[in-house]
């Protein structure tokens, strides 16, 4: 459908017509026009995205390189009790700031990793190692994986040796199709 318009008898397509100039509006708004307040809005999401991460990096370090190593492997083989599924180390919530800084007084205190493994322990259960110690309380979390593995490999073989007898005892012609 075309609409005649007003100003040099030109016709216009109907959707043309709808356009700010075509109606006399003005000039057409520029697709860019709020373009420096966007790019600045999503230059300050991509900062506080990747400034996130950082605030689980400590400031402070130990000065005997020995005491930092430590440091360094306990705060990696304990879990955060409030994320979970994070080390001390990975996390950025108050509470792992809060072991973290712990661990790094009992160090200064001397007292070994054992010690401080067990004070942890004691106080969030076997929950907070990333690597439950051995133990006959939790022995099946360590043979449970190698018993199914072992059922697996069992009714495995008993399938194939069903369908090997089915084969052999199949005595009938094979049909050829027309």
């Amino acid at each position: 459908m075309r609409i005649p318009l007003s100003g040099g008898g030109r016709r216009l397509h109907a959707l043309a017509a709808c356009t700010p100039v075509a109606r006399g509006l003005g000039r057409p708004t520029r697709g860019m026009a709020g373009a420096p307040l966007a790019w600045l809005a999503a230059l300050l999401a991509a900062c506080l995205l990747l400034c996130h991460p950082a605030a689980a990096v400590d400031a402070e370090h130990l000065k005997d390189p020995a005491l930092e190593a430590r440091y360094q492997a306990l705060i990696h083989e304990l879990r955060c009790v409030q994320c979970e599924d994070n080390t001390v180390a990975d996390s950025d919530a108050p509470i792992a700031a809060d072991i973290r800084r712990e661990i790094r007084g009992m160090l200064l205190a001397g007292k070994s990793d054992r010690q401080i493994r067990d004070f942890y322990v004691s106080r969030y259960s076997e929950f907070i190692l990333f690597k439950p110690r051995w133990s006959l309380r939790n022995a099946w979390l360590w043979g449970l994986p190698a018993i199914l593995l072992a059922i697996g490999a069992v009714v495995a073989v008993r399938i194939l040796k069903a369908r090997a007898a089915l084969v052999d005892g199949d005595d009938d012609p094979v049909e050829s199709r027309p």
